[in-house]
């Protein structure tokens, strides 16, 4: 499904941002200026710099521009409001990353599983579970629950690379919301056995319902991460 122009203009600045083109209180180029560069219409940009606002880059200020509230962290960072792949928050973060599958198979959800992940009892699932390694450290597992008949077609290589890659680019399917809750955990001895926790007795652990355009959940995910390395990030809008 080909991006709107606004999604690549949105893309570009993000990219810009993150890479520091356009540093932190600064102010982009002016609303004609971007016109100029990009080809089109203002509208366009306009709906550009509201996602970069939503995503928390910008700030919009009202016959002053438009200034840049983006700021890079040393630790590899997350994000609650938004929904993004490890593959892409890797990309972001500028992180070398890859993924190791420990266990990929299929399950049917029983009583047990309906109430904990929210599918339909009896529903076919793919269970995969695995280890994110960024910098060659072992520091994320991620155990996911996926729908079969949303997601057919399904295989362990295809979850090494990036699930949401095929389910937009190959299954055409629109991913919108994604409901989760954080919480710290005790390590189990799966999280001990993958990955490298050191002295770390406890997970920040994040578990996500995922929907698509149909309002059909998708996607059940427990991502239980290393806390020393990561931290989670959101912006927030006061509302009058």
């Amino acid at each position: 499904m080909p991006k709107s122009i606004f999604e690549t203009i949105y893309k570009d600045l993000k990219e810009k941002i993150e890479a520091q083109q356009y540093i932190y209180q600064e102010l982009l180029p002016s609303e004609n200026t971007m016109v100029e560069i990009y080809g089109c219409s203002r509208n366009t940009i306009r709906r550009a710099v509201k996602l970069l606002a939503e995503s928390g880059y910008v700030q919009s200020m009202h016959g002053k521009g438009v200034r840049v509230i983006y700021q890079p962290v040393d630790q590899t960072s997350f994000t609650i409001g938004g929904i993004e792949s490890f593959k892409e928050s890797a990309a972001r973060n500028h992180r070398n990353a890859f993924t190791k599958v420990v266990l990929f198979t299929e399950l049917l959800a029983d009583e047990r599983i309906s109430k904990k992940t929210g599918f339909l009892k009896g529903s076919e699932l793919y269970y995969i579970q695995r280890v994110r390694y960024l910098d060659k450290k072992a520091l994320i597992l991620d155990v996911n629950m996926f729908l079969k008949s949303a997601v057919p077609g399904l295989t362990k290589e295809i979850a090494e690379h990036s699930v949401y890659d095929y389910i937009e680019q190959e299954l055409g399917m629109q991913i919108v919301t994604s409901k989760r809750k954080m919480t710290v955990e005790h390590s189990t001895q799966i999280d001990e056995k993958y990955m490298e926790l050191g002295d770390y007795h406890c997970l920040a652990v994040i578990t996500s319902q995922t929907f698509n355009s149909d309002g059909v959940m998708f996607e059940y995910t427990q991502s239980r991460h290393r806390p020393d390395y990561f931290c989670f990030q959101d912006t927030a809008v006061r509302k009058r």
